[in-house]
């Protein structure tokens, strides 16, 4: 009812991650974090939760008058992308995995094409040096996936999103297509360096790059995003559109939440 949501990742002091919601009237301020954890793994039913869950993208998908979230769950196997939905965020349907390890950064476009959901993804090769790419794929039907293409290659040499690049929000429809907002690592002697980059896709056909940007638009810069658990990373799951401005939810240095607009 006009309030901000966000399902938060939380990592407990064994180490494991659980998803919980926070609640503001404004987005800013007076933040009401539930007393328990909202989502948690459930190992004994979902044994690729084992580790955790974290990572969440929240698409409403108004056909279906639900929220969806795919979400990385760390199975034995390695990360893999997972499936839930809610009408409430109080009550959650899981779906299970929809996509085998190594794969994350998951998010679902909110409208079918040609009668099929689309998918945005970074599966990771077992050769490190060919990189990790975003891929695009289909599905009739939210479970079974297919048409998997390469959407946004990692570039190589001295670029900024050299070798590896994952989605950061669900996309965003705009008036020129969707816009993407995409993290790039950069890899120093000192240690990874996240930053945020742009593409914008066809309205109509997301398997199409229209633009690209070479430079990077937000790094770590302040002390709260250079230093933490893990050192100079921004890492959006999610935005949001007020009027004219975009507000941008990240994780900082792995450490807390903060907004940017």
């Amino acid at each position: 009812a006009g309030e901000v949501l966000l399902l938060m990742r939380v990592e407990d002091r064994r180490g494991l991650s659980h998803l919980t919601v926070a609640r503001s009237a404004d987005g800013v301020s007076n933040w009401r974090i539930d007393p328990q954890p909202t989502l948690v793994p459930q190992p004994e039913q979902y044994p690729e939760e084992i580790w955790g869950i974290e990572d969440p993208r929240i698409t409403y998908i108004e056909e279906k008058s639900e929220w969806y979230i795919l979400y990385t769950a760390y199975s034995q196997a390695g990360p893999l992308v997972s499936m839930a939905s809610t009408r409430d965020f109080k009550h959650f349907q899981r779906h299970g995995a929809v996509m085998p390890p190594e794969d994350k950064d998951a998010a679902l476009f909110p409208v079918r094409f040609k009668g099929r959901w689309a998918m945005i993804h970074r599966p990771v090769s077992t050769f490190p040096s060919l990189g990790a790419h975003i891929w695009i794929s289909f599905s009739p039907d939210l479970k079974h996936w297919g048409d998997h293409r390469v959407l946004i290659p990692a570039r190589r040499g001295g670029w900024w999103d050299a070798n590896k690049v994952g989605l950061s929000p669900p996309p965003l429809l705009t008036e020129h297509g969707w816009l993407v907002l995409y993290h790039g690592v950069r890899t120093t002697p000192s240690g990874c360096i996240y930053r945020l980059g742009l593409a914008l896709l066809d309205r109509d056909d997301p398997t199409q790059v229209l633009y690209r940007s070479d430079e990077w638009v937000f790094g770590p810069e302040q002390t709260y995003e250079l230093f933490g658990d893990v050192d100079k990373v921004v890492f959006p799951c999610g935005w949001i559109v007020r009027g004219d401005e975009v507000r941008l939810y990240y994780g900082a240095a792995d450490t807390c939440i903060a907004l940017a607009t």
